[in-house]
């Protein structure tokens, strides 16, 4: 145990061979003699509503991508006829020293990031003349509005540089799986842990302790979203995030967490008995999540597309609810009809990268499906190796969906009105794992216990 802990400890970066390979990437997406500069503006520290409550920094993550640094005030352009990374430091003064410690010296950045060229960041307007660019290729309307402060003669360009980054993102790099799958490694530990802990009594802000604890003790200190820790009917509730309240002998206990390895996202969703056993209806809708969970992980090779995964999962839930009752009629019916968009109304799983919902989900072109519950998929695309995905089915028993269709003529009839009534408070079901696309298929980097059976086992002590 000493040397597990001891790997999961050791630093990982962003390291400059990993950035290094990933500005390469983007360069090799302009034509060769094609002139012009890129220009990304790093992330500046945040405060809190003019106070000096300093929010933790975190990089913009094409910036992060294409530099690996982690620090606030930087710029970077990189030559499209020469190759040459200039990188633009911030000047520290004394005062920076005394509140926020060792200012680098230039050497020091240098050997720490490797740019070709390193310059002040004050002088990032002679940096630009210098290189007098017929075009300057940059992330958004407000950096170029950052650019046209400076020099309102420069040729700016908003649309092209953001599309070739999404389109390297979407792919990864062997770097960049590195850093995910140690996310991944310390999820797993940090969601065993919650399990094991829970009890009835229990409040919702104890067991995201609880989480958060064993992310941190293991060097993962940035979250990588708000985290969701939901007793009862609250796992209902799509992005809840109070977690405040009371968990009850016999609820269910929904966790949807997940921290970030030098900015690379795990997202793991769990849904536990409180009491640590499923009552029989909780196990029948667990099951039926679970079925369609292993099912369309089996499913999933290149060249599949989401939505036709999302289609077939929905496809599953409707047979396995039908199975127990809930719903009645042909599952071409009920598909049909939409009926798996009350149960199961958001998408089916999205990219996973730098950003929790990561970017590149929705080529150029191509437009969301103007259909209930798939409408809301974040990824529509086919899948090819090296892209990182999540798969997260779930069934809900979510008031403001089912009530209005017990009394809709059209919805009704497939409703099982009696046993639904009884089911307002249920809440709801959902199982989450971050997959890696392979040549022949995938590779699963969660390993949470989710067999009815194993989740038990664990929360007994066994």
């Amino acid at each position: 145990m000493i040397g597990a802990s001891a790997k999961l400890k050791e630093k990982l970066t962003i390291d400059t061979m990993t950035a290094h390979v990933h500005r390469e990437k983007l360069l090799s997406l302009f034509e060769e003699g094609q002139t012009g500069v890129l220009y990304l503006k790093g992330a500046e520290l945040m405060y809190r509503h003019g106070t000096d409550y300093e929010f933790p920094f975190r990089q913009e993550s094409n910036f992060w991508y294409l530099t690996g640094i982690n620090e606030p005030d930087y710029h970077m352009v990189l030559d499209l006829k020469s190759g040459n990374y200039h990188l633009l430091a911030p000047e520290r003064d004394e005062h920076y020293a005394v509140w926020h410690g060792k200012i680098k010296s230039n050497d020091e950045i240098i050997e720490q990031y490797e740019p070709d060229i390193l310059h002040t960041a004050n002088k990032l307007l002679t940096v630009l003349n210098d290189l007098n660019p017929d075009v300057i290729y940059c992330l958004n309307e407000e950096q170029a509005e950052f650019l046209e402060d400076l020099n309102r003669n420069f040729n700016v360009d908003t649309d092209t540089l953001q599309d070739a980054i999404t389109y390297c993102r979407c792919i990864k790099t062997d770097g960049e799986l590195t850093l995910m799958r140690r996310a991944a490694e310390v999820n797993n530990i940090a969601h065993l842990e919650v399990m094991k802990a829970l009890k009835p009594g229990m409040y919702e802000y104890e067991m995201k302790a609880i989480f958060d604890y064993h992310q941190k003790r293991h060097g993962l200190l940035q979250d990588a979203y708000s985290g969701i820790h939901a007793g009862g009917k609250n796992s209902a509730i799509l992005h809840y995030t109070d977690n405040t309240d009371l968990i009850k002998d016999g609820d269910l206990y929904l966790i949807d967490a997940g921290y970030e390895c030098e900015g690379y996202a795990s997202d793991v969703t769990r849904t536990y008995p409180a009491n640590g056993k499923y009552s029989g209806m909780q196990a029948a809708v667990y099951q039926v999540a679970l079925e369609a969970m292993n099912k369309t992980i089996d499913a999933i090779q290149p060249g599949v597309k989401m939505e036709d995964l999302h289609l077939a999962s929905s496809r599953i839930i409707l047979a396995g609810l039908k199975e127990i009752g809930l719903v009645k009629g042909s599952v071409d019916d009920l598909m049909d009809n939409d009926i798996f968009a009350l149960f199961f109304p958001h998408g089916l799983g999205h990219f996973l990268g730098l950003d929790t919902h990561d970017v590149g989900g929705y080529p150029k072109g191509v437009e969301r499906i103007d259909r209930p519950g798939i409408q809301f998929l974040r990824v529509r695309r086919e899948l090819l190796p090296g892209m990182v995905i999540t798969i997260e089915p779930g069934i809900y028993f979510i008031p403001a969906l089912l009530e209005p269709a017990l009394e809709n003529a059209d919805k009704a009839p497939f409703l099982n009105t009696d046993k639904l009534s009884g089911m307002m408070d249920f809440g709801g079901i959902r199982i989450e794992d971050n997959l890696i696309i392979t040549e022949d298929g995938c590779e699963n980097m969660t390993d949470v216990p989710k067999e009815i059976s194993e989740i038990e086992s664990v929360m007994r002590g066994n």
